[in-house]
């Protein structure tokens, strides 16, 4: 269901319907007359669906997060809140810049549609800014020919055999530390499941990893989860017209309280 559209059906249908009635009808109607319900409901719904459509669509868009792509930085079950306004100003349904305030930084953790279906939000972190060669050879990520510096973190989190072969580090991405987690049983990149895509003439693909060239305009995106993540080495880069907004906070997980009011890193 595309909810931004509905919104602003409703908020068109309750506007209209109590515009109509203040220009035309109530002049006829007595004034000691109760209001048709259907004006009476738009005259409650108008300002309430009004202050929601705007609070979505140019300030905060709460998201949930489905998979884990992005353990150990966001769980399966996270509600979090996504700024809308970060990027710069956008036109609601059509998702068209009107005003530009800023763009993705490497490190940002960046809520898009997803260029292979439009109708869905992904939410990865942002590896890679327009004239980036972005590397991942052997699980070591490069950004223009320099490594980006990591550092492992104790396995006392394991708790499972299947944990065993997984790997947490702190990643530091123009000063922003962040976790991410690898699988030692796990290739780099699954090249058979490497798509054909806009752009993929600037990447070079193999056993051990990648090398790709963002084109102006795009962005590189990979999941924390790096090796149980779909990202930009399987369908490309995120075009800027896909950005929805920068996600900054936790506000509720049903199944673990504990993450309530976490900010994003």
């Amino acid at each position: 269901m595309n909810f931004p559209l509905l919104m602003l059906l409703l908020l068109a249908i309750t506007g209209f319907i109590w515009l109509i009635d203040i220009l035309f009808f109530a002049k006829r109607r007595d004034i000691n007359k109760k209001d048709p319900w259907w004006v009476e409901y738009s005259k409650s719904f108008f300002p309430v669906i009004l202050l929601v459509f705007c609070l979505r669509s140019f300030l905060v868009e709460p998201f949930k997060i489905p998979s884990g792509s992005m353990i150990p930085t966001l769980i399966v079950g996270d509600f979090i809140l996504v700024n809308k306004y970060t990027y710069g100003i956008r036109f609601p349904v059509v998702n068209k810049k009107l005003v530009s305030i800023g763009k993705p930084n490497r490190g940002d953790v960046m809520v898009f549609k997803y260029p292979v279906n439009k109708k869905i939000d992904y939410i990865k972190r942002v590896i890679g800014i327009p004239e980036d060669t972005v590397t991942y050879s052997d699980k070591n990520l490069f950004i223009n020919g320099i490594r980006v510096k990591t550092e492992n973190i104790d396995d006392d989190w394991k708790t499972s055999l299947s944990s065993q072969n997984k790997i947490r580090k702190n990643e530091t991405l123009d000063g922003k530390i962040f976790q991410t987690q690898i699988n030692r049983s796990v290739p780099a990149i699954r090249l058979s499941a490497v798509r054909s895509f806009q752009g993929r003439e600037n990447c070079s693909f193999k056993m051990s990893g990648f090398s790709c060239k963002v084109p102006e305009g795009h962005y590189f995106v990979m999941g924390d989860n790096r090796d149980a993540s779909s990202d930009s080495r399987y369908w490309g880069f995120v075009p800027e017209e896909n950005i929805v907004g920068k996600a900054f906070f936790v506000w509720w997980n049903f199944n673990d309280f504990t993450r309530i009011g976490t900010q994003i890193k």
